[in-house]
């Protein structure tokens, strides 16, 4: 699936492989250190956000989740 913005989708791959390993890899297996994808993470976080804004998407009121942030209590 590519990314909101054109210029985003190859972090997206990136990030998206990284984390994947890492579960397979270690958290399924029981190994819950950190997870060793959160730069790539944050680069295709600041892509989103700026493909957000140069495409004017309302995106007021939506939570966003990332590393090291909780689910907000509903």
């Amino acid at each position: 699936m590519n990314s909101v913005g054109e210029g985003c989708t190859e972090l997206k791959r990136e990030y998206d492989q990284c984390f994947n390993r890492w579960f397979a890899e270690k958290f399924l297996k029981g190994d819950r250190s950190a997870d060793p994808c959160s730069e790539l993470f944050h680069k295709y976080h600041t892509c989103v956000q700026k493909a957000i804004k140069e495409k004017d998407i309302p995106i007021e009121g939506v939570e966003f989740m990332g590393p090291s942030r909780e689910k907000p209590d509903s």
